[in-house]
């Protein structure tokens, strides 16, 4: 039993290795306008852009790529607040779903426009079909390709030797909607039909359990909306307890695919950085540095779970299965322990198990994936998080040999170091911020948390856990709990919500502006002496400088919850 576990968790990870490669030649292709087998969705392209009066060939700066890009995010976000606090009056809501409040809807239109999909309600009856389908799975492709498109354009600016512009970003848009995400979403939906996931428009239905008891099971069109949660690294579960639930995630296949679906294309898009770029080799480094601490982080969860809890052992009990609660016996605490390493290295969030009743251990692995949020992570946002990280490490470097830092044939000054640094250090400081405020109200509040009816069940080491795993997710974009936190209130709903939008919005400027300001400045060939950043002791210099700034920023906290949780047991 367990070597089938192992096999599995083995069978996935080569799976993905392997596509990643091809499907990130043919990302680069996309973006670069070359000849692909989907070219046959242009005139389908040309209608969109003929319709919206958009001109794609029409270069932008990064300003001008900027303002589109928070723009139509805005947009957006308009349209899914009337929808969701209004979704009890519109159509294709068989189960007499009602709106949502102004503040959960506050919470899920920015959670899911950021591409973390934080989610404060269930599914079932937090939603209704209509709602499903043109907020949530709307927002799951424009957000993909949002961050998508803001890697093309880095891309695209970081690629030629001196230049204004970066491309256009509703070019861009379009592509990673029709050219990528719309065509694995469909293979993927196919498989899962397969398997049993429902596509329809029925209400509830109405079953007699093996015990004799009336049980209703919600429904829906849940195969069009998985596949994009999962290869957005989206993660907005159709129904409640999210891929663990049966008719989400029916059989072992689809949890493969649905964890495959996960990865591969954060995977592939550092790939094909390298192969836009005409740099295999720099490509095939920051790849292994991301695979490395991924593969890290799943052989600890791995023996984590599969070799249960030792309070459970101290009882007598046998776990032959490993430690098995929150877990589906279905998939198994293997396939369970590397899911939730997948879902945190990228900004995914979506779940097989409950995150809240694994190892301690494996939930602080869980929240360094989100905090580190370099190892590839969202599509085409990793990436870019990683990108600023390189930013410090080049200007690091230079400094100690004495030389002025280059990245790409491109001087690096202090302007550019300047916005990596804000954008590095953001990240925990929000998410330490929020944590401290969230702890302050619960311990010289005590009548404002109970106001809200409560918010944990755990008050010690794992309380402070449930705390500090809601910002993280929220800053990380990734929208994954330790669910025994009870968050839909409204501080809980606006705090995050803010959280999310610093986290997702001065990134992604901070990141498209510093390509920007590289792209204008004079190309310097490469010499003898030029920092090799495509080499191995650059490798590590970069993994040092994110473990220094992302992961020791985080260890006090860690101290006072997973850990001393794990040295409790």
């Amino acid at each position: 039993m367990m070597k089938t576990e192992i096999l599995g968790v083995i069978a996935q990870i080569v799976l993905m290795v392997a596509l990643s490669y091809p499907l990130g030649k043919y990302i680069a292709k996309v973006y670069k306008k070359e000849k692909t087998w989907l070219d046959f969705m242009k005139p389908v392209e040309r209608l969109m852009f003929r319709l919206s009066g958009i001109n794609p060939e029409e270069e932008m700066n990064w300003k001008q790529f900027l303002r589109a890009l928070l723009t139509v995010n805005l947009f957006w976000f308009v349209w899914g607040m009337v929808l969701l606090v209004s979704q009890g009056y519109l159509p294709l809501n068989p189960d007499g779903n009602v709106g949502q409040t102004c503040h959960q809807a506050f919470n899920t239109c920015i959670s899911f426009m950021v591409n973390c999909n934080l989610q404060h309600y269930s599914g079932e009856s937090g939603l209704t079909y209509f709602t499903q389908l043109f907020v949530i799975m709307l927002f799951q492709f424009i957000t993909a390709a949002t961050g998508m498109a803001a890697m093309a354009g880095i891309m695209n600016a970081l690629s030629k030797k001196t230049t204004k512009t970066i491309g256009n970003f509703w070019d861009y848009l379009v592509l990673s909607s029709t050219r990528i995400l719309l065509p694995l979403s469909l293979v993927v939906g196919f498989i899962l039909i397969t398997q049993g996931t429902p596509m329809g428009f029925d209400g509830k239905m109405e079953v007699t359990t093996l015990e004799g008891v009336e049980q209703t099971i919600s429904q829906g069109p849940a195969a069009a909306v998985v596949p994009i949660k999962q290869l957005g690294t989206n993660g907005g579960g159709y129904f409640g307890v999210n891929s663990s639930h049966p008719l989400e995630n029916p059989t072992y296949l689809s949890n493969m695919v649905e964890c495959w679906s996960i990865l591969i294309i954060p995977m592939a898009m550092v790939l094909a950085f390298g192969f836009y770029l005409k740099r295999k080799k720099l490509g095939y480094s920051i790849y292994g540095v991301m695979l490395l601490a991924f593969l890290i982080g799943v052989c600890i969860n791995v023996y984590q779970e599969m070799n249960g809890n030792p309070r459970i052992e101290e009882m007598g009990i046998v776990q032959e299965s490993g430690a098995m609660e929150g877990k589906e016996i279905r998939l198994g605490s293997a396939a369970t322990a590397l899911w939730s390493v997948v879902t945190t290295v990228t900004s995914n969030g979506s779940v097989n198990g409950m995150h809240d009743s694994t190892m301690p251990l494996s939930g602080m692995i869980q929240m360094l994936n989100m905090q580190i949020n370099t190892w590839f992570g969202g599509v085409g946002v990793g990436w870019m998080n990683y990108f600023a990280f390189m930013i410090i490490a080049v200007f690091i470097s230079g400094l100690m040999v004495g030389r002025t830092p280059e990245f790409l044939c491109k001087k690096v000054e202090a302007r550019e170091m300047k916005i990596a640094s804000i954008v590095a250090l953001l990240h925990p400081f929000v998410i330490l911020v929020g944590t401290a405020l969230a702890c302050y109200l619960f311990v010289y509040a005590p009548s404002f948390v109970e106001g809200e009816g409560g918010w944990v069940n755990n008050p010690g080491f794992h309380g402070l856990s449930e705390f500090l795993y809601e910002y993280t997710s929220s800053a990380a974009n990734n929208g994954s709990g330790f669910e025994g936190l009870a968050d839909n209130t409204w501080f809980w709903n606006y705090s995050c919500g803010i959280v999310l939008i610093l986290s997702r919005f001065i990134p992604i400027i901070g990141q498209v502006a510093i390509a920007g300001l590289l792209a204008g400045k004079k190309y310097i060939p490469e010499t003898s002496g030029t920092l090799k950043t495509d080499s191995v002791t650059f490798s590590a210099m970069t993994f040092a400088v994110i473990f220094i700034v992302a992961a020791l920023s985080f260890f006090p906290v860690h101290a006072l919850s997973t850990i001393a949780e794990h040295l409790s047991l």
